[in-house]
């Protein structure tokens, strides 16, 4: 059964799905207009600054000799990001040529962004004095990365994970989970998929889901956006007042304490700390298959026995999707791949080439060194992509972890003991 792949638009993407209405009033915020422009392709940023300072339109005829025509695809490319963004448009020159002139919102706001100008994008917090209870940045990624843990467990089923009820809704609204009847939620083949992505991948599929309920919440899609982007400019470590804050403004603002892009001591508290997670946001999707700190643990022998070399709770929920837990050491965790766990685990909406890609970029060291002496990998032209080939032995040829965790010096417990 092919089952549907998990789509995450960037930002351009996103931007471009969009109405020209939201799109113009996105632009009227310095902080969107930096950060759509910072995401252009490098090509399209030196377009946008050629134009950015002219006054008049330009002829279109100009535009294309600005590069070469071994790189036309690349200039169509630009032309098309930057049209679809409505960026700018086509506007008649006397002679009856056509010309190109930035949209005026987009130049007028981006300049602003860039010279300075304009009001501030957050109150200052100097009038609330100095906090009591200040929190540095090595607390804020500590607390930023438990509370998104906390979602992952909660979608792996972790017994000890809980969010509110908003959230769960938002999770099965999403497709990364199902419900039925009075059943508790249990995770779909999407939302397998998506814990393979990075952190950051993750955060931004999360929040282009929020913002497609934005509406049914009630909420003002160009006021939450552009406060998405004004976060990802914000200093790390450095508080922020909710002094001016609109009542759906304010809602946002605690959605964002429980996913944990912003650290705020309590419910009521009149300032608020910017996460490394909030900040990184608007960078969207990364292109990264999965985070480097979670490669590197999972041995898998011939008769199918898994050996995790981890102590994280949240690594070994993913493991116990598919197979039966069988031991437990402090660092160690011994599982069975089974008939019956992996048709559960796809009953469950999780595919078998799901599972293979997991164990794959997951592989301990020592397995991929055993792999290479035992199965010299192919040549590049040859090379199948690893989540789509067959795996007929538990030892075809993996791909290396970029990261690696620390090597043991046997996989196999009795003589290696954690």
């Amino acid at each position: 059964m092919q089952r549907e792949k998990l789509q995450c638009k960037n930002l351009h993407e996103y931007m471009r799905s969009l109405s020209p209405a939201i799109l113009d009033k996105l632009y009227n915020h310095p902080a969107t207009c930096l950060a759509v422009f910072r995401e252009l392709p490098p090509l399209a940023r030196n377009y946008v600054m050629r134009l950015l300072f002219l006054d008049q339109p330009l002829p279109q005829a100009a535009v294309t000799f600005w590069v070469k025509k071994d790189n036309q695809r690349d200039h169509d490319d630009c032309m098309g990001i930057v049209t679809g963004l409505r960026l700018w448009h086509s506007q008649q020159l006397p002679g009856g040529l056509q010309g190109l002139v930035l949209n005026p919102i987009f130049k007028e706001n981006l300049r602003i962004a860039l010279l300075g100008g304009g009001k501030a994008w957050a109150d200052d917090t100097s009038q609330l004095g100095p906090d009591k209870h200040a929190r540095d940045i090595t607390s804020l990624d500590k607390y930023a990365m438990e509370r998104w843990e906390v979602i992952l467990h909660f979608m792996v089923g972790s017994p000890s994970a809980a969010v509110s009820q908003d959230l769960a809704q938002l999770l099965i609204q999403a497709g990364l989970m199902k419900s039925e009847g009075t059943e508790a939620p249990c995770i779909t083949s999407a939302g397998f998929q998506f814990l393979l992505l990075d952190t950051s991948s993750q955060l931004w599929y999360f929040m282009l889901q929020y913002l497609h309920t934005a509406e049914t919440r009630k909420m003002d899609l160009v006021e939450i956006l552009s406060f998405v982007f004004q976060l990802s400019f914000s200093t790390l470590g450095k508080d922020y007042s909710v002094e001016g804050m609109s009542e759906s403004l304010l809602t946002f603002l605690q959605h964002l304490r429980e996913f944990g892009l912003v650290f705020q001591r309590k419910r009521k508290s009149r300032r608020f700390y910017p996460t490394r997670l909030a900040i990184n946001l608007a960078l969207g999707v990364t292109g990264s298959a999965v985070d480097v700190h979670r490669q590197g643990y999972i041995v898998v022998e011939t008769n199918y026995r898994i050996y995790a070399y981890t102590d994280s709770e949240l690594q070994l929920a993913l493991v116990a999707l598919f197979s039966e837990m069988l031991y437990r050491f402090p660092n160690l965790v011994v599982a069975q791949l089974s008939r019956e766990s992996v048709q559960q685990s796809i009953a469950n909406g999780i595919s078998a080439e799901q599972i293979i890609h997991f164990l794959r970029t997951r592989a301990h060291p020592v397995m991929l060194k055993t792999v290479r002496q035992t199965h010299p990998s192919p040549t590049p032209h040859s090379s199948p992509h690893p989540s789509t080939t067959p795996i007929t032995h538990p030892f075809n040829p993996l791909p290396s972890p970029t990261h690696p965790s620390p090597t043991p010096s046997s996989p196999h417990p009795h003589t290696h003991h954690p």
